[in-house]
């Protein structure tokens, strides 16, 4: 018999309303990474929260090295060698890289802090493992990708050998992801173990070593990758043939509905403009995608267009009306849905029910209220509508507490949210991040629904296949810049990727016909 170094057997864990994990096996390897699949809300992170001790499971066993264990909280999980990095990072965003690292095994002498061999210990892993970390950086100052650096480090501070990544992608850029994936099979070499949760499918044929598919809530099987395909797990994930290239007619541009003219911004960081005289127009019926490696200028210049941020120069359009001064809300009013890139921050409100998220920006309207009374019947059966639609899973419907759905869910629930309401423009950043292969062909097909409905689509995404199969322009912005504007039909990846990378550039005249 195969000895694996962790065995969940028969887990089942409920929550009202829903059965998360119905008995439910999965064997782990010693030194194997094991990918675990499935839809949003299929029941993945809740399987890894039970094996870290968020969760306690109604039925079930778990075992290391063939011993049953009992794991009552994250404490316990770390004393068998088990560290997870979650989705959303579990961070103090106003404590340094090193005082997140030791949270909770401060290393002490007689009760005094012993900050120095902290540091000295971190830095040691940092090198080991290329992870390239500040320990005195606040983390509230550095990147994403980064915070992610420190989640995986706590783990290798507190010398786990079992390691959990849950969607440990979703909010990285693709050369983040490569290094990443680089990491990973050096943990593996090593002889760490590690479950891996992912909803993208190169990931798990790049990396993985087996994979072990969830369908709501239920185990559809283990396979060893090598034997496998990417249609074949898609399948077993949705239980259908997906369509990975999006099918779409040329696109017939009609009247200029955004206008961006000598657009700025001054960073919040530094005396610098991390946006410099940005001009482009986007026209109804077509999707225009704002390409670029992340951090150069794409999220400031989303924010100044949405109402986040102030431009420091230029103007904006929407409609023909001026809004470069207009409040989020006049911004909405005037045409604009936004989905944001943050959407905890920036999308929802979390300990609000799913049903008084769906009505944040139009609660206020005729259908919703009536004397300033919310029509609480009206904004129900609004909500059931949304969930129906965009196949919004969440355990006790309309009333279920946002912070309690999956991330994709969540993602799910702002683009329900957001394409419903009336708009002409639709400024749709990262959409998909989170999403499962089955969501992101329905919200493709959704972005060019709109396109074809003669609405406008301001794309901003990381995802070079997505950036090259949904938009019909692509503006390229590097180092706060419109570098170029291209034909995805006529551009190579390659080529686009030199443009991201500041290597290539339009002539001045080329973009100038872009505005």
């Amino acid at each position: 018999m195969e000895e694996y170094i962790i065995e969940m057997l028969n887990i089942t864990k409920e929550f009202p309303g829903i059965i998360a994990n119905d008995n439910i096996t999965l064997q782990l390897k010693k030194g194997e990474i094991h990918a675990l699949l499935g839809e949003n809300g299929a029941g993945k992170s809740t399987l890894m929260s039970v094996l870290f001790g968020l969760y306690q499971a109604e039925k079930g066993e778990i075992k290391k090295n063939g011993k049953p264990v009992k794991i009552n909280n994250p404490n316990d999980a770390n004393a068998l060698g088990i560290g997870m990095v979650h989705q959303h990072f579990k961070l103090v965003e106003n404590f340094t890289v090193l005082d997140n690292i030791i949270l909770g095994i401060e290393p002490n002498k007689m009760g005094f802090l012993q900050r120095k061999a902290a540091k000295e210990k971190i830095l040691k892993l940092s090198e080991q493992y290329r992870l390239k970390v500040t320990p005195d950086a606040l983390i509230e100052k550095i990147s994403v990708g980064m915070q992610q650096r420190v989640e995986i480090l706590k783990m290798l501070y507190r010398e786990n050998d079992i390691l959990i990544f849950d969607e440990p992608t979703a909010v990285l850029t693709p050369q983040e992801i490569d290094e990443l994936m680089s990491i990973m099979k050096g943990f593996a070499k090593e002889g760490k173990s590690i479950l891996f949760i992912t909803h993208k499918l190169n990931e798990i044929m790049a990396v993985a070593d087996r994979c072990t598919v969830l369908r709501k809530g239920k185990c559809i099987g283990t396979v060893n990758i090598k034997d496998t395909t990417k249609e074949e797990l898609s399948r077993m994930m949705v239980g259908r043939d997906i369509t990975f290239k999006v099918e779409k007619r040329d696109a017939k541009p009609g009247k200029v509905v955004l206008s961006v003219k000598n657009a700025s911004v001054q960073s919040k960081s530094h005396k610098g403009t991390v946006v410099k005289n940005v001009s482009f127009d986007v026209r109804a019926g077509e999707i225009v995608c704002l390409a670029g490696i992340e951090g150069n200028g794409q999220t400031q210049f989303v924010s100044a267009l949405t109402g986040l941020e102030k431009l420091s120069s230029g103007s904006i359009t929407l409609c023909g009306k001026d809004i470069t001064k207009s409040s989020i809300r006049a911004r909405s009013q005037a045409g604009m849905s936004h989905i944001p890139e943050d959407r905890h921050k920036h999308g929802l409100v979390l300990d609000y029910s799913l049903e008084e998220n769906f009505v944040l920006q139009s609660y206020w309207k005729p259908q919703f209220q009536h004397f300033k009374f919310i029509k609480r019947n009206e904004v129900r059966s609004y909500a059931e509508k949304l969930i129906d639609q965009y196949d919004v899973r969440s355990g006790q419907g309309p009333i279920t507490i946002t912070r309690s759905m999956s991330g994709g869910n969540q993602q799910k629930a702002i683009i329900a949210r957001e394409i419903d309401k009336e708009h002409e423009l639709l400024v749709a950043v990262q959409p998909t991040r989170g999403l499962d292969v089955g969501a992101i062909e329905y919200i493709h097909k959704q972005l060019i629904a709109i396109r074809d409905a003669g609405k406008a689509v301001l794309l901003v995404s990381l995802e070079i296949e997505e950036v090259m199969n949904v938009s019909d322009r692509i503006l390229v912005m590097y180092e706060g810049e419109i570098v170029g504007e291209l034909n995805p039909k006529e551009v190579s990846v390659q080529e686009l990727g030199l443009y991201m990378s500041g290597a290539k550039r339009n002539t001045s005249k080329e973009v100038k016909n872009a505005e």
